[in-house]
């Protein structure tokens, strides 16, 4: 029999003896539908990310280790209102990754620059290269996408959640805490519905800005679509990854009339129907 050429590092699906060997097919191994009968008599693939600790490998030898090794796995946790550059930053330190490679794959994988990862905590294997823990963060985050959009919504639309995730995003950026979303939530439908630019400082601490104050001069020179000051509507992208609780709260706004707010001295949001009253809302938050 042929030796089997494999990565060291490979991921078996849940499912079948059948489907994991099919799946490895897909992914370019010399395996063959005979293989799956000797798999079978062999035992019951692990399942997740593997290490077979080498590249070349008898195929009696390649079987057999599909069923016993397991990879070491290291924990790393998206923390929800980052952005992805930050989290590519994160990943490249707490792996041993090369960040740019990381970029690179990244925009090879996707052209939407935020909001596709879902911030959990992740056991990522620690031998993974940087093409395979984007890929498998990305296809972790779209079947939680999924589920989560399923159970909200009731079914899954690429564009419609694309939407939510972006609306979130914002909220995610601007509430002072979970219990102040829906309040935000509800400012940013009521200025929507009203034509008003939202102006809110959170849509411009995207990818690099993410912690970065945002000045006078910022609002003036941005150019980006993020820049909600100089444009009507939402980002056309969202601004973070976000949170179940800020997709919650972009579902299921608090029913207000507020428009505007401003974070009073205790660190809460001050809420306001006119823009007189904000004002003073402002000059007493600053006193």
């Amino acid at each position: 029999m042929s030796p089997i050429t494999s990565p060291k590092i490979v991921y078996i699906p849940q499912g079948s003896v059948f489907k994991s060997i099919a799946h490895l097919r897909e992914e370019g191994v010399n395996l063959y539908k005979f293989d799956a009968l000797i798999l079978r008599l062999i035992g019951q693939p692990q399942q997740g990310w593997i290490n077979l600790e080498k590249e070349n490998l008898s195929r009696i030898e390649y079987l057999y280790r599909l069923t016993t090794a397991k990879a070491a796995t290291r924990s790393v946790t998206l923390i929800p209102g980052e952005t992805t550059t930050v989290f590519l930053d994160q990943l490249a330190n707490e792996l041993g990754l090369d960040v740019d490679k990381l970029q690179d794959a990244y925009g090879r994988a996707t052209t939407i620059k935020e909001g596709m990862f879902v911030p959990e905590t992740y056991n990522i294997p620690q031998d993974i290269n940087e093409e395979d823990v984007v890929h498998f963060l990305l296809q972790q985050s779209l079947e939680s996408s999924k589920a989560l959009s399923i159970n909200y919504m009731g079914s899954y639309n690429e564009a419609k959640w694309l939407h939510i995730v972006t609306l979130a995003s914002v909220i995610q950026k601007e509430a002072a805490s979970i219990e102040d979303m829906p309040m935000v939530s509800s400012v940013i439908q009521n200025r929507l519905a009203k034509k008003m630019k939202l102006q809110m400082d959170g849509t411009l601490n995207y990818g690099e800005y993410s912690h970065q104050k945002v000045t006078a001069r910022r609002i003036r020179t941005d150019e980006s679509s993020y820049n909600t000051y100089k444009n009507g509507g939402l980002p056309e992208f969202p601004v973070c990854n976000v949170s179940k609780e800020a997709l919650k709260a972009a579902l299921h706004p608090k029913h207000t009339d507020y428009l505007y707010f401003v974070r009073g001295k205790n660190g809460e949001h001050v809420y306001s129907s006119y823009f007189s009253t904000h004002h003073q809302n402002i000059v007493n938050a600053t006193k």
